[in-house]
């Protein structure tokens, strides 16, 4: 009987590419869930933050970041706080073009100038036709820029990229800026070795972790078929070090990183089934082994989401709220990452209105916010402590 059911399965070629698909998919998952991290790095907190759950935060400035010449389109923007001696309080980085996965989209990047308190004009510092020549082979779309500045003050951009198929065929690139302080140049630091599989199939969305050691922890997903959210740990010179699977759930997307403590983080996570949550895993020690948790309360429709740990019992969260759409986007407060209450409505919309993939940073004393408004521009807000 069994091999009878083997000369069915190998002389039908699409019982034969159904089940090689399959098996790819079952090792690749086991691969990732059976990689562990390298010994655990506290994570760090932002520098020099007040109680901000307990004061209230008033609007300082607000508005949209200025867009690249003839770019009707812009999405998933990413923020990246600099240091005092920096001209620019931070870095916000998002694709820009006709459309989204248009061949003319490209990685566009503007800076907060300190001395003007003004966005800089933007300019475009990654292109799919240049990072192909870099690679070796063609690039077919470009998205999701994530930016991170290391112990030497270089600015490194993990940008993804892909070839033949959508999103789910997608890699990892990982770019790094020529020299500190300089102009946003960047050079190819390589494609994140992350499977046996092309690297295939693993993205980025949101900020990673500061450690202590100067190193962070890089939260990305896998998408091909199976959903599930991944850790990468890199060193303070941004050499990747290894990564760890974070959910045993197969329908999670974009995890955002919070840490509760310097050992104790959770990840929330998009969720991509109907009438979905914001779903959350939990580690213990700096991200060695993570768990589960039930669901939040907070609704989630198949939308990515930012998370921010201030201090001590000090979480925010921008989240799309509505039921099975993105034209409302709040700003959450949470003291132990479980029971969140809203904060503030921080855009509201309605019927195919589009406020999503936030971003945010702790920056100048400040907290700033990004994200994408009617998928056309960059929105921020920028908001401080109110004074007694």
């Amino acid at each position: 009987m069994f091999s009878l059911m083997l000369k069915i399965f190998w002389h039908h070629a699409s019982l034969r590419w159904t089940g090689l698909i399959l098996l790819c998919l079952l090792a690749l998952a086991w691969d990732v869930a059976h990689r562990t991290p390298v010994n655990p790095a506290a994570a760090a907190w932002p520098k020099a933050t007040p109680a901000v759950l307990d004061s209230v935060l008033v609007p300082i400035s607000q508005g949209t970041i200025p867009m690249p010449q003839n770019t009707p389109a812009a999405h998933a923007s990413s923020l990246l706080a600099m240091p005092k001696t920096h001209p620019a309080a931070l870095l916000a980085f998002w694709f820009a073009g006709s459309k989204e996965s248009a061949p003319d989209i490209q990685i566009a990047a503007a800076a907060f100038d300190r001395s003007s308190q003004r966005w800089q004009n933007p300019q475009m510092v990654v292109n799919r036709t240049d990072l192909g020549a870099a690679l070796g082979f063609a690039v077919r779309r470009l998205g999701n820029p994530v930016a991170w500045l290391d112990a030497e003050q270089r600015v490194h951009l993990f940008v993804v990229a892909t070839g033949l198929g959508g999103w789910a065929a997608s890699r990892i690139v990982h770019l790094r800026q020529r020299s500190a302080y300089a102009t946003l140049s960047f050079e190819l630091a390589g494609m994140l070795p992350l499977s046996w599989l092309w690297n295939t199939s693993f993205l980025v969305r949101t900020a990673p972790l500061p450690l202590q050691d100067g190193g962070m922890v890089l939260p990305v997903y896998f998408e091909l078929g199976l959903k599930y959210p991944v850790a990468l740990r890199f060193d303070a010179k941004g050499n990747f070090l290894s990564l760890v699977r974070m959910s045993r759930r197969t329908h999670l997307l974009q995890p955002t990183l919070v840490m509760q403590s310097e050992q104790t983080w959770l990840a929330f996570m998009r969720d991509q089934r109907p009438d979905g949550k914001v779903t959350v895993t939990k580690t213990l020690d700096a991200g060695q082994h993570w768990h589960d948790l039930p669901d939040l309360d907070l609704l989630n429709p198949d939308a990515s989401i930012a998370g921010l740990g201030l201090a001590p019992g000090q979480m925010l969260l921008a989240h799309n709220s509505s039921v099975h759409s993105r034209n409302v986007l709040d700003l959450s407060q949470s003291t132990d990452g479980i029971q969140w209450t809203l904060r503030q409505t921080l855009a509201r919309g309605s019927g195919a209105d589009e406020f999503s993939y936030p971003a945010m940073a702790w920056a100048d004393d400040d907290l700033w916010i990004s994200y994408t408004e009617q998928r056309q521009r960059i929105a921020w807000q920028r908001m401080g402590l109110a004074k007694p």
